[in-house]
């Protein structure tokens, strides 16, 4: 067998999985199904919600994590917000582990079909260039995920999905995954504590309640009026130094094993 036939080749097998993930996505948009997890939306069934978790603890627990790691593994916008309503619903001791687990699972997900659809095919293709960055990542593969994890200079679905290409091992990055998404987790669940009060001040805002005036003087909710709620305030200076200072941390072990190879040479 010749190197070129044995080179891994696309397929509908390799592919269908992707392709079932862009179709749920399609979806899911062309039905506005993603807009539940807007704020206005969490906003305007929050004693349903809090009812229902009240009376079936375990359940809707349960319905939560699932309802992640689908947002999580198809790559959905809002991730970050149910973080946040996690830590409200169940309080950042339960919400947050919950948050860990589920979205690592779905990051894991998501990474397996990047890497079985595709990853093997373009590393089999790869030039120089891109081998070579496979080759450097791979050394400290462990330690680059953890930074990228601890500090988000990249949206977490990117980070899910560019290691597939770079040769990392499932392993690896499901425990950098599930160690550096901690801190932040943690933090968007305790800010989950004061989401009601954030909530009822939003409401009250006069610009949002002339839109819903607005919006009512036509004899139905549209749902079209945003609440004013900026999830840039929740991300505090100290908060992202604090990341930083972590990820500096993680890679401080790639630091040392490149100076100790240079002194060898």
């Amino acid at each position: 067998m010749t190197e070129e036939t044995a080179k891994p080749r696309l397929s509908i097998a390799r592919l269908l999985p992707l392709v079932i993930v862009v179709a749920a996505v399609a979806l899911i948009v062309s039905m506005g199904w993603h807009e539940y997890l807007r704020p206005r939306a969490v906003a305007d069934s929050r004693d349903m919600i809090q009812g229902f978790v009240d009376g079936n603890l375990i359940l809707a627990l349960l319905a939560f994590m699932v309802l992640y790691v689908v947002v999580v593994t198809l790559s959905i916008p809002g991730a970050a917000f149910l973080t946040i309503v996690g830590g409200f619903l169940f309080s950042a001791w339960v919400g947050g582990p919950a948050v860990v687990v589920a979205a690592t699972i779905g990051a894991t997900i998501i990474f397996l079909i990047a890497k079985t659809a595709l990853g093997d095919v373009l590393a089999a293709r790869a030039g120089p260039f891109i081998e070579r960055l496979r080759e450097g990542f791979a050394e400290g593969a462990f330690n680059y995920l953890l930074f990228l994890r601890l500090v988000p200079l990249f949206p977490f679905w990117l980070v899910n999905i560019a290691p597939a290409f770079l040769g990392v091992k499932t392993r690896t990055f499901f425990l950098a995954t599930l160690i550096g998404i901690v801190p932040g987790t943690l933090a968007f669940s305790f800010v989950g504590g004061g989401l009601d009060s954030i909530i009822t001040s939003a409401q009250a805002d006069p610009g949002f309640q002339a839109c819903i005036a607005e919006e009512l003087s036509g004899g139905v909710a549209t749902g079209s009026c945003k609440l004013p709620i900026d999830f840039g305030d929740f991300v505090t200076p100290e908060i992202l130094i604090a990341f930083a200072a972590l990820g500096v941390v993680a890679l401080i072990p790639v630091a040392i094993r490149r100076l100790r190879e240079r002194a060898a040479q």
